[in-house]
C-alpha cells in the first residue's frame, strides 16, 4: 500500500487562489485570468471569493487538464 491514502475529503476540498499559484509557482492574479478564461473551473464563497476544487487542480498540476503553465522568461 502507499503511503497516500484516497479520502474523499481530500479531494473535494477547496483551495484558495493562493494555494492553487504556489502549486503551479505562478501569481494568485494568473490562477483568476485561468478561471475567467475557462481553463479551470471555480466555486464562489458566500462572500464572492474564488475556490478551486483540489482533485481539479492536482489532475492539471499532473498534466491532466487544460492549463498550461508558459515557461518564465
Amino acid at each position: 500500500m502507499s503511503g497516500r491514502t484516497t479520502n474523499p475529503a481530500d479531494a473535494d476540498r477547496l483551495l484558495t487562489p493562493a494555494e492553487v499559484a504556489a502549486m503551479f509557482r505562478v501569481d494568485p492574479k494568473t490562477v483568476t485570468r485561468w478561471a475567467k478564461a475557462g481553463k479551470l473551473s471555480s466555486i464562489r464563497t458566500l462572500g464572492g471569493h474564488r475556490r478551486y476544487k483540489a482533485s481539479e487542480v492536482e489532475a492539471l498540476l499532473h498534466g491532466l487538464g487544460p492549463v498550461v503553465v508558459p515557461p518564465h522568461a
